[in-house]
């Protein structure tokens, strides 16, 4: 078994090191690593290597330094980059998480929406429905609008996530409309319409039927 580091880059390794061992589960969840001094001559490193790998982990979430206490392991393993998942993922996949996502917000920006937020859905909606647009257009109006219903919900993670989405859905949306443009541009509109008007009338059940009837059908469009 390799206990150290002997090829560049040595903070890579050095951290691919830590996190196999806190994998076999040589520092459990919360506990405390040894001190750099210590740690840094188990692996044959020096103090600013280890430094950086201890940076590296802490970025993907395993490790936190914690000033004057010392690092802790805050995960037993290192999330996968969230961009690799969605390009993995299927477009299917990808809207059932919206739905899950965003019928909810639709609700709470029902509940939370400001004037300003009203007027934004508003203005979003209206960009969307102008006709003769191309793919490429339209697709982005589509997505503008529903951010800002997201944006109306008020909460940070929320619109992260749709964030997130946003790349892998808008390219995959664009070729779909391309191949299949939608059967009736006004039907597909008149549901971005239903949604509006719930989040204006504060209708927090209305709201969220709406998106979830909305995304499923494009879902089904998909498969």
């Amino acid at each position: 078994m390799v206990t150290q580091v002997q090829r560049h880059p040595l903070a890579a390794q050095a951290a691919q090191l830590l996190l196999t061992r806190i994998r076999d589960g040589e520092w459990p969840l919360g506990h405390r690593l040894p001190g750099e001094t210590t740690l840094a001559a188990q692996l044959g490193v020096g103090r600013s290597t280890l430094r950086e790998a201890i940076r590296e982990l802490a970025g993907k979430g395993v490790l936190e330094s914690r000033q004057g206490a010392g690092v802790f392991v805050t995960a037993l393993d290192a999330g996968e980059d969230w961009d690799a998942v969605l390009r993995r993922s299927t477009i299917a996949a990808v809207i059932e998480a919206r739905i899950a996502i965003e019928a909810e917000a639709a609700a709470l920006a029902a509940t939370r929406r400001t004037p300003a937020d009203l007027r934004e859905i508003r203005r979003a909606l209206a960009a969307r429905g102008v006709p003769d647009q191309s793919v490429s257009d339209h697709v982005d109006a589509d997505m503008a609008f529903h951010r800002a219903v997201i944006s109306a919900a008020h909460n940070e993670v929320l619109i992260q996530l749709f964030d997130a989405f946003l790349p892998r859905l808008r390219t995959a949306m664009i070729d779909m409309l391309k191949i299949a443009p939608v059967s009736s541009e006004a039907a597909d509109h008149a549901c971005h319409q239903e949604l509006a008007e719930a989040i204006a009338t504060r209708s927090p059940e209305a709201a969220a039927a709406a998106s979830r009837t909305h995304l499923t059908a494009l879902m089904e469009s998909f498969t």
